[in-house]
């Protein structure tokens, strides 16, 4: 009976435990928000998903962009801006524009708090 009650607590203390770790980080200066941001739209705009969505309707656009993205509270983006690019193709910004707003960053940020972050981006 011992080895059960040492058991279940356990197995909950794991669980507790599990959750606390998968919990996303908030952060708080803003420094490291921007290089959170910077380095995690690096890993996005490498990764295998985005590139096969690219090319299946993209693939001849080629170029430069500067963006300025707004990161919210929960981590969501709130706002997308081009504000300079020598990409023309108006479709491919929108693509852009609607990927990036669904994206989600692995933090968070402290209440009512948003930052503005500009990215530059070669394709």
């Amino acid at each position: 009976m011992k080895i059960r009650i040492a058991f279940v607590l356990l197995v909950i203390n794991l669980f507790h435990s599990e959750s606390i770790w998968s919990q996303r980080p908030v952060l708080t200066d803003e420094e490291t928000v921007s290089e959170m941001v910077i380095s995690e739209m690096h890993e996005v705009f490498q990764s295998p998903d985005f590139i096969k969505k690219k090319n299946k309707k993209f693939s001849e656009v080629t170029g430069d962009m500067t963006i300025d993205i707004t990161v919210i509270q929960s981590g969501k983006v709130a706002t997308f801006f081009k504000v300079d690019s020598t990409i023309k193709d108006i479709d491919f910004i929108n693509f852009m524009s609607e990927y990036i707003l669904t994206h989600k960053f692995k933090f968070k940020l402290e209440k009512k708090k948003r930052y503005k972050i500009r990215y530059n981006l070669s394709f």
